[in-house]
Parts: C-alpha cells; sequence; structure tokens
C-alpha cells in the first residue's frame, strides 16, 4: 500500500509498505527500499530505518499528527493511497449530478449489471469495480432509469470518473 507523508513544509514522501508473508514489512522511500519497523507504545513509537532508531510523540489523530523527535517538532499529514482516493472524491462530490454514479478510486470494471433505459430502485448495483484487489459494487443512489452508461467491461477508470447516470 502506498502512503503519501506530507510535511508542514509542503513536502510530500511517497512511503510503500508491503506486508510480506512473514509478517515482516517490506518499506520502500522515494522508490528506495529501506530496513524498518516500528514499535508502538501508547503515544510513543520508536522506530528503527535502516539500523538508526528514532522516538516519536505523537499528538491528534490521524491522519494530522503532531510529531516531536529529538528534541523538535512538526508536524505530518500521512494518508493511504485509498484515503487520498475518498478525499478527493468527497471534494469532487459537490461537481457531480445528483444521479451521477462515480468510481471511487482508480480501478477496472468488471462488469455493467444495466443498461441504458433500464428502470433501477434505489440500491440497486449497478457496476463493478475492481480497485486494490478488491471488487467494489457500486449501486443506484436513488431509484430511477439509467439515461447514460459510461463505461463497458474491461474499461480502466480514474477515481472520480462518470460510469452511471440516472434520470
Amino acid at each position: 500500500m502506498r502512503y503519501y507523508v506530507t510535511f508542514s513544509s509542503g513536502d510530500e514522501i511517497p512511503v510503500d509498505v508491503d506486508h510480506l508473508p512473514s509478517g515482516e514489512l517490506a518499506v520502500s522511500v522515494r522508490g528506495r527500499r529501506i530496513d524498518a519497523d516500528a514499535l508502538v507504545m501508547g503515544a510513543s513509537t520508536s522506530m528503527r530505518i535502516d539500523n538508526r532508531v528514532v522516538d516519536l510523540w505523537m499528538e491528534g489523530a490521524p491522519p494530522g499528527v503532531g510529531v516531536i523527535a529529538r528534541g523538535r517538532r512538526f508536524y505530518a499529514r500521512a494518508e493511504s493511497e485509498r484515503q487520498r482516493a475518498a478525499s478527493a472524491l468527497v471534494s469532487r462530490g459537490a461537481d457531480a449530478a445528483p444521479g451521477t454514479v462515480t468510481s471511487p478510486m482508480p480501478g477496472r470494471v468488471l462488469k455493467v449489471l444495466v443498461a441504458e433505459g433500464a428502470e433501477v430502485e434505489a440500491g440497486a448495483a449497478l457496476v463493478v469495480v475492481e480497485a486494490m484487489k478488491m471488487e467494489n459494487e457500486l449501486v443506484s443512489p436513488r431509484a430511477g432509469t439509467v439515461k447514460k452508461v459510461y463505461v463497458t467491461p474491461g474499461s480502466t477508470v480514474e477515481g472520480g470518473a462518470r460510469l452511471v447516470e440516472i434520470g
């Protein structure tokens, strides 16, 4: 899973964390593999990064936290790809028409379950999108008629892409 760590200075660092079958973590920062692990004890976290130990004290609630490390205080925001995609959709949600169903994140359309002109009830399944190795069944926000289907099975879509419009 990719995480984005953004500091109050505006610097952003992509961090990739993969859970290995052994239970260990494979961590890459800006594409460079590092040896890392962490021990969390309440508000205190002890991290080992490439054989250097750093103790962190955190305040606040994720994704935005205040951090004290080596006697210095700074603020950071840590978001997963999924959290970032969801935040982007919420901010774009006001732009979408009320009956438009959009993709919650980048992915691939597995199934289109309705055709243009079909009558649907609120909550009826419309499209199945695979994103991050998970199948997401997207449903109608209201009862109505399918006015437009924008995708076909196998299509790749970006987060926020229009999939189906209900009139």
